[in-house]
């Protein structure tokens, strides 16, 4: 929301302070009036406390007196300043107190333009506190306060509020009316400050919606606005905007070079919460250019900045980049050091989005420094927070349909309960007709047979109906909405009962005729989400889905195991087919052109497969300790090369060796003789596949 980016965090004085500023304004006298210049010392310090809040803060105290015996607008301009100020400063307890205080007052005195000052400045609060929703109401609120009043500058910040507000709540197109409008308020306003944040929030909002030729287009008019501003935090933040969107837009070398400009104002400025926020942005600029040694020196420089304004965001972000740089430098065990301290912080706060961005980076970063166990630990992971996303998204899903069937089954209650009141009703009124007119008793008894027979009908019509609800709910809750496969769900009820009636393994293990599994992931998945967009990864889900079903048979059981990971059941191959069926999977995804937007996107996967049941020394294992090797197999496909497979045919020489041993270390395993593993590789361009 406008004015809500946090420039650190200070220690907080108590509230009694807060409630002795308020009731300065009291003792003061009414009448005292103010100085000619009080206005103009609030606008200066208004876009100051933006930026360098704690130079604000000491600025109003020093004209403390002279604002609270000023008449009620200026005051509350003032109180609303001051409570911004606190609040940049991580001061919310303070900053809520004076805030909650002017409502009261406002609201007492009918004073629309401090009442919205005052709501918006509670919004602000609110979101810094993590109530979202709590924060978008007051904006809303605010905003048709605002509207009531003749203050263009103030009805343009309420409706950026509002338009903001619509757009964390994922409402983009309620926002762009919003952000649009408050464009074409701020030009009939004619003030430069008020157009430049309008132009800011509007490109903001076309980076959120990947509309990006017109983001770059509103960027070159704020940037055109803001240069011409004797405002340097203006400046500052339409840099920071250009980065946000150029580095969407896939192109980092302008992001980079708007985040030095944007150091450079913010130095001059003397805004240490964005220049912190900035330099992290470069560590990671450089980072993904190539360069780590520029990179960790300003991951450095970001931490001793985010010390200053006590932002536990920023050096935590530091400390991966930083971990990132070492590794880049070839300083493995120094770097992954730095990495595991910034994850900790990630862990502590819960943030499994960013977390597990971070961990794919991780293991890429590894994989490219020749550490293939701890990529493939820091895959395990990523792949760990993935399953649990997706099963929460699953069962967001499950609960929404449920709460569908149950709305439509109470409106079908209401409706039948309708009609059985229309039914007493009837039959009341044919008792006093058969009372009154007994001649026509049989006419009425047949009247009454006939709206018998027809509402039995409705009941009979509404049972099937129900019934129908209830098989297509069974229905949805064992598939996967987006590729129609099976879900993890229906798999983990389909292989007990499976087990069950499979035969005797002393019967089985020298038969050729044997189940078997295969576990596939598409390679670099996240960069075709970041490149073409998330309608682009689905629609290679889907593709994937359909060749599946292609290559394999209809008895085949395929499911979608989560994420971008599917999960093959075959319940009676041969045995020797197994390396031939993996090739032919390779092959068919391959060969899969998915054309997006008049572009196409190469598809590949990794996979890892196994006959099933799998029986070390004899003794068969149950499918979620198969799966779990076949995983271990998958993962080592992804750590040397991706685009192939990796599968387990048996075990060998286990005297001594546990399977908890194998688990932890599959590679070394193979390496040593105890586990059989055979690689099939998948089609390279122009050349044939080969298997080794």
């Amino acid at each position: 929301m406008e004015g809500l980016a946090l420039n650190g965090t200070a220690r907080q004085p108590s509230r009694r302070a807060a409630s002795w500023l308020l009731a300065l304004a009291c003792l003061l006298p009414a009448l005292a009036g103010a100085s000619p210049q009080l206005q103009q010392r609030l606008d200066a310090l208004r876009e100051e406390g933006r930026f360098v809040p704690e130079r604000a803060l000491q600025h109003l105290k020093e004209i403390e007196s002279e604002a609270f015996s000023a008449q009620f607008p200026l005051r509350a301009e003032y109180i609303t300043q001051l409570s911004n100020a606190h609040m940049r400063l991580g001061q919310n307890d303070i900053a809520l107190q004076l805030i909650d205080d002017l409502i009261l007052d406002a609201t007492r005195r009918h004073n629309d333009v401090a009442l919205a000052k005052a709501m918006l400045g509670k919004a602000y609060i609110s979101f810094a506190l993590g109530e979202r929703r709590a924060s978008h109401l007051l904006a809303f609120e605010a905003e048709t306060v605002a509207n009531r009043t003749a203050n263009l500058a103030l009805r343009v910040q309420a409706t950026i509020s509002g338009g903001q507000s619509w757009a964390e709540e994922g409402n983009f197109p309620a926002a762009l009316a919003k952000l649009q409008t408050a464009v074409d308020l701020a030009r009939l306003s004619n003030s430069p400050v008020t157009l430049a944040a309008a132009l800011n929030a509007l490109t903001l909002l076309y980076t959120q919606m990947r509309e990006y030729d017109k983001g770059f287009k509103v960027l070159d008019e704020l940037l055109a606005v803001a240069g011409k501003l004797e405002s340097p935090g203006r400046l500052a933040q339409a840099k920071n905007t250009e980065y946000g969107l150029a580095l969407d837009a896939s192109q980092p070398r302008r992001g980079q070079r708007a985040l030095l400009d944007a150091l450079a104002l913010e130095r001059r400025l003397g805004a240490k919460g964005m220049e912190a926020t900035t330099l992290v942005n470069l560590s990671d600029s450089y980072l993904k250019q190539g360069d780590p040694q520029r990179a960790l020196s300003y991951a450095n420089e970001a931490i001793a900045a985010a010390r200053l304004v006590r932002n536990d965001d920023v050096e935590s972000t530091a400390r991966l980049n930083i971990g990132l740089a070492l590794i880049g430098l070839g300083r493995l065990e120094e770097g992954k050091r730095s990495v595991e301290t910034g994850l900790a912080y990630y862990d502590l706060m819960d943030n499994k989005p960013d977390l597990q961005a971070v961990l794919l980076e991780y293991g890429m970063v590894l994989e490219k420094a020749g550490d293939m166990k701890g990529a493939v630990t820091a895959y395990h992971r990523e792949r760990k927070i993935s399953s649990q996303l997706f099963e929460q998204q699953r069962q967001k899903a499950v609960y929404e349909l449920q709460e569908k069937y149950e709305t439509e089954k109470k409106q079908r209650q209401i409706e039948l309960l309708s009609r059985e009141n229309q039914v007493k009703s009837t039959e009341l009124d044919n008792r006093r007709l058969q009372q009154r007119v007994w001649w026509l008793l049989a006419l009425v008894m047949a009247l009454a047979a006939v709206i018998v027979g027809l509402l039995y009908r409705k009941v009979r019509h509404a049972n099937v109906q129900l019934k129908e609800k209830n098989q297509e709910l069974a229905h949805q809750s064992a598939r996967d909405p987006l590729t129609a496969l099976y879900n993890r769900r229906h798999f983990q009820d389909f292989m007990p009962r499976h087990a069950a009636l499979a035969p005797d393994p002393d019967i089985q293990k020298d038969s050729d005729v044997v189940g078997a599994l295969f576990l596939l992931d598409v390679d670099h998945f996240k960069q075709i989400n970041d490149q073409y967009g998330h309608a682009a990864g689905d629609l290679v889900l889907t593709t994937i889905a359909t060749t599946l079903h292609q290559v394999l048979r209809e008895t085949d059981m395929i499911v979608r195991w989560g994420g971008e990971e599917f999960l093959a059941f075959l319940p009676s191959v041969m045995r020797g087919s197994l390396d031939h069926i993996a090739a032919r999977v390779l092959d068919g995804v391959a060969a899969q052109q998915v054309l997006y937007q008049g572009q196409a996107i190469g598809v590949h996967v990794s996979i890892g497969f196994a006959p099933y049941p799998l029986a070390p020394l004899g003794q068969p294992l149950s499918w979620e300790r198969s799966v779990n090797l076949i995983d271990m197999a998958l993962y080592l496909a992804k750590a040397h090369g991706r685009n192939r497979a990796y599968g387990l045919r048996g075990f060998q020489q286990m005297e001594g060796m546990t399977l908890e041993v194998i688990e932890q270390d599959l590679e070394r395993a193979w390496r040593n003789g105890v586990v059989d593993l055979n690689v099939v590789l998948g089609p390279q361009e122009g050349l044939p596949r080969a298997a080794a």
